[in-house]
């Protein structure tokens, strides 16, 4: 069995989607506020966390910070918030997928069934480098010239895309998708992610040599050998 942590202050529909993941191989695990889900997971780490951004002890991004700066566990938002900006902040706090509210217990299903596939480990893979930048799936560490980047899982997903793709054009919206994430979101998304690991890379953003934005279509990685 899956097991679930719901941090949803809903009564009924964390009944509903008990219920329906319960039928399904998903041990569900409810609680109400955030303080209680800091509690559920100091005691014992669930394989997946479902998150409602609108708790009544404070806000969930809050907490999804929270949560990031000391487990792994894959994270999927719940909420009724249709603002792409919380969607974008949501996924830099490091959130793995986004589902809004209304939506069908099955699709929530698929959704934690995605998440637990790209977190499950695979085969050991090689690095993937362009230049002195260094990207190691297995481990999903990352460095470049030797020094260690701290990325969020998405910004490494995405790193990883252009890196695949070193000196070619991947399209803006082809980008999320390659990266294995179903999250709807637009292309706004992608440019805010972007512009941080341009941060990160040391590329300036005004001028930048490392990441170049193709104006219309994309970005490109640009190849760098050693």
């Amino acid at each position: 069995m899956i097991r679930a942590l719901l941090v949803e202050d809903d009564i009924p529909l964390a009944t509903l989607l008990a219920e329906y993941l319960g039928g399904h191989g998903v041990a569900v695990e409810h609680v109400t506020t955030g303080q209680q889900a800091r509690a559920h997971i100091a005691r014992a780490t669930p394989d997946v966390v479902l998150l409602d951004l609108g708790l009544p002890d404070g806000d969930g991004l809050e907490l999804c910070r929270t949560i990031r700066k000391t487990h792994a566990v894959p994270l999927l938002m719940l909420t009724a918030r249709g603002d792409e900006a919380d969607r974008i902040v949501g996924l830099e706090l490091g959130a793995d997928d986004y589902l809004g509210k209304p939506f069908s217990p099955r699709e929530l299903l698929a959704r934690i069934r995605a998440v637990l596939r790209r977190a499950a480990p695979g085969p050991a893979l090689e690095a993937l480098r362009s230049g002195t930048l260094e990207l190691v799936p297995e481990t999903r560490e990352a460095s470049l010239d030797g020094v260690a980047l701290t990325l969020t899982g998405l910004e490494f997903d995405l790193l990883a895309v252009l890196v695949r793709r070193a000196g070619r054009v991947v399209p803006r919206e082809r980008m999320m998708e390659l990266a294995g994430r179903s999250e709807r979101v637009g292309e706004r998304t992608v440019d805010v992610h972007v512009a941080r690991l341009r941060a990160k890379l040391g590329d300036d953003a005004k001028a930048p040599r490392r990441l170049r934005t193709v104006r219309g279509v994309g970005y490109q990685l640009v190849r760098d050998e050693p």
